[in-house]
């Protein structure tokens, strides 16, 4: 290949002219490429997280209200513990009047 007209240096700066837009244009788009790629592994990390609060709230949600119905037995078992040393201590106080 010869340079023999300004027609075949306007060619060749042409060519070299696309060869770079081309390296450019390839490397913008891998660089978009691994943009999207972190931000859809982001999205996926924070899904899992979410996840996991959303289970943890789920089993403090569980354990309260298991719990608020072992506390109305409790608080029922309770009651029925002061009824009994209530009527113990009148028994008492009976008996020591009666005495």
């Amino acid at each position: 290949m010869s340079i023999e007209t300004s027609k075949d240096i306007l060619n060749l700066a042409i060519a070299f002219a696309v060869i770079f837009l081309s390296l450019i244009l390839a490397w913008l788009i891998y660089y978009f490429i691994m943009m999207a790629r972190q931000m859809f592994q982001v999205i996926k990390e924070m899904r899992e997280r979410i996840n996991k609060i959303d289970e943890v709230f789920r089993a403090f949600k569980e354990k309260i209200e298991h719990s608020s119905s072992y506390l109305l037995l409790i608080g029922e078992g309770i009651k029925k513990l002061v009824e009994i040393v209530r009527d113990r201590n009148e028994k008492k106080s009976r008996k020591k009047k009666a005495s």
